[in-house]
């Protein structure tokens, strides 16, 4: 049994995708939601499907093994960042070196980087004048969206959009695409292992 930890610190909505993407799978499953975020609404999704949930300050996060140690406890083999606003400290990193991955509303390495997230990624889409936008997805490592990629999925950016509606097509993509990149990079790990 593969075991995926997930880290989010809002809405949640790809987390929910990806806990209902592996609902039915015998072989791979979410077992815990981590969140910076004691109001985020991903603690309720995440509690209605029957996933634990832990919630950790900044000081916990960098100052002390607390994290670390319940992803260890937890039997946790893999990690995904889904909306996820901190940069992972080096002890996860070293421990899961390989094995946690981030989505990035934005064709990488462009849009990038500390506070590019949201609507703020969007909005400079628009104002760069970019002919496309989509998804990203992405090794982590110690830096802000500078992993390696492993899958880009794009889009044309049309005349008159705007954050929002590109945040639409953005989302359909995630959703579509974030479960099934886990899911391949899960598999082709057990065959390497």
């Amino acid at each position: 049994m593969k075991r995926i930890a997930i880290f989010a610190s809002g809405s949640g909505t790809n987390a929910q995708k990806i806990i209902e993407h592996f609902t039915d799978k015998s072989d791979i499953k979410v077992s815990l939601v981590l969140s910076n975020n004691k109001d985020a609404y991903v603690l309720e999704r995440a509690s209605a499907l029957k996933v634990p949930v832990y919630v950790f300050d900044r000081q916990i996060f960098y100052e002390s093994e607390q994290v670390h140690d319940i992803l260890q406890d937890a039997g946790v083999d893999f990690i995904v960042l889904a909306g996820f606003l901190w940069l992972v400290p080096k002890n996860i990193l070293r421990s899961w070196q390989g094995r946690i991955i981030n989505i990035h509303p934005a064709l990488l390495p462009k849009f990038g980087g500390k506070g590019m997230y949201g609507d703020k990624v969007h909005q400079a889409v628009i104002e760069a004048g970019e002919s496309e936008t989509g998804i990203s997805i992405h090794y982590v490592n110690e830096k802000y969206d500078e992993g390696e990629i492993i899958f880009q999925q794009r889009f044309n950016v049309l005349p008159g959009d705007t954050p929002e509606n590109i945040a639409e097509r953005i989302h359909q993509l995630e959703h579509k695409h974030y479960p099934l990149v886990i899911e391949k990079l899960l598999r082709e790990q057990r065959r390497v292992n």
